[in-house]
């Protein structure tokens, strides 16, 4: 199970890129329809990966607690389910339903979503202001598959506490990992065949 961190390539500060996307059941849901009126948190998933399935029902459980201080929550497929079968959109309301996701579990097909947030691995987490300015981007936690230790999403946990509370932002949050997204081929990023 190689581990792939973030790349970072979106920075403190930035706009939120746009996004317009279905949902396996294909309703159209874009970027302001998932943002609550204090931001968003925005993730980078699938169904298959052990880095995902290690904090699905911590998601769901965090989702539910931000959505009630105006933060909104929206999950994003990117990976190639041509190749990776189990990430295939008829896969996905049932996987969301398993872990209690009550937030939109879209598909971004072309994977241009996920190159426009520099996307690199699932999970990979970025939470933005009331503005649509990125405030955080890293790890949910320091537990990994197969650690013992209980999910906790402590840094994102601080995050959000720090968006709230109009605090500076965490300095050098510790970069979101997880597998690599799996790209199509022609779709690889330039830093990615650089090997970063």
């Amino acid at each position: 199970m190689p581990e792939v961190l973030s790349t970072f390539r979106l920075h403190l500060g930035d706009a939120a890129p746009d996004f317009t996307l279905p949902d396996a059941a294909g309703s159209i849901v874009s970027r302001a329809d998932c943002a609550g009126p204090a931001g968003l948190l925005v993730i980078f998933v699938c169904n298959h990966c052990p880095f995902v399935v290690h904090l699905a029902d911590a998601l769901g459980t965090f989702a539910r607690e931000i959505a009630e201080q105006g933060v909104g929550t929206v999950a994003i497929n990117s990976n190639d389910a041509e190749k990776y079968t189990q990430d295939a959109a008829g896969h996905m309301p049932a996987f969301a339903d398993q872990h209690g996701w009550g937030f939109p579990y879209l598909i971004d097909a072309s994977q241009q979503t996920a190159l426009a947030y520099g996307a690199a691995c699932t999970p990979d987490f970025f939470l933005f202001d009331a503005a649509g300015k990125l405030a955080y981007a890293g790890q949910f936690d320091d537990t990994r598959p197969r650690s013992g230790r209980p999910v906790h999403g402590g840094d994102l946990r601080e995050a959000v506490r720090r968006l709230g509370s109009g605090e500076d932002p965490m300095p050098r949050p510790y970069p979101s990992s997880g597998c690599s997204i799996k790209w199509k081929p022609g779709n690889q990023p330039d830093w990615w065949n650089a090997g970063a």
